[in-house]
């Protein structure tokens, strides 16, 4: 169920019927010449929303916020200042609860979200909240294998492109698309065990990682499939679950106790 298509009162009604939300991060960011710049926020809404078919949940509407910094010299691409952006991603999370839903899932389709998404979920015990944050930590990399020809990916490369030729056809342009793979440029490697904020654009400073002419939407379909089975199945375990509600109790009634000096 969409958020935004239903009436209040259905609206309502899900939340009794479900209890679950799930809002998928994607970004506004260049992918490569030849896909969408919300490619991955068009796809993870998608995604989402088939998912949200097979094991019922309700799916918030497109959100485009997230860390994408390093593609600031990309026009097209927006970006919120950090502190802005928490308190925006906070706000948010914190109005789906008031809305009534007291599980929500955040499902990840953009790789440069991974460390904020983390931050976020470790930041929500700075206070009790009346809902608990599930990250979904997708990891179909041999499914992946199984349909992919090339080895090389990361970004607008051939299963990202097979994706979005499942999902919209219609914005795909494959006659932009480089016919040579693009590697690493490897400009950091020589300041071993680096992380920087520049690592992406040393390696990839136009955007595009890997061989998108081997995609087709035959690849597509059937990672889209993976994608939306593993996804259903991570709803209904978070349904099912109670731990992570009485884990919570404990840990506040703890930090409660160290506050009172008992």
């Amino acid at each position: 169920m969409n958020w935004e298509k239903l009436t209040s009162v259905e609206f309502a009604e899900a939340v009794k019927k479900t209890d679950v939300c799930i809002i998928a991060f994607g970004v506004l960011e260049r992918h490569g010449d030849h896909l969408p710049l919300g490619t991955d926020y068009l796809n993870g809404h998608k995604i989402a929303s088939m998912a949200a078919e097979i094991e019922a949940a309700v799916v918030f509407p497109p959100f485009y916020f997230g860390q994408i910094y390093e593609a600031k010299c990309f026009p097209g691409t927006i970006t919120l200042k950090p502190t802005l952006l928490m308190d925006v991603i906070q706000g948010v999370l914190d109005e789906i609860g008031r809305n009534g839903f007291k599980k929500i899932i955040l499902y990840n389709a953009h790789g440069g979200n991974v460390y904020l998404l983390k931050y976020i979920c470790q930041a929500q015990l700075d206070s009790k909240k009346p809902y608990q944050l599930y990250y979904y930590q997708k990891d179909l990399s041999e499914e992946y294998k199984s349909v992919c020809e090339t080895s090389i990916h990361g970004h607008a490369c051939e299963c990202e492109t097979s994706v979005t030729l499942a999902n919209h056809p219609e914005l795909v342009k494959m006659d932009k698309i480089d016919k040579e793979t693009t590697y690493s440029k490897k400009r950091l490697t020589h300041l071993s065990g680096l992380f920087s904020g520049l690592s992406w654009y040393a390696n990839y400073p136009e955007h595009y990682v890997g061989n998108a002419n081997y995609a087709t939407i035959e690849k597509g379909k059937k990672l889209v499939d993976y994608e939306v089975q593993a996804l259903a199945k991570f709803i209904k375990s978070v349904k099912d679950d109670q731990v992570l509600h009485e884990l919570s109790n404990d840990f506040f009634n703890r930090v409660e106790k160290v506050t009172k000096g008992e």
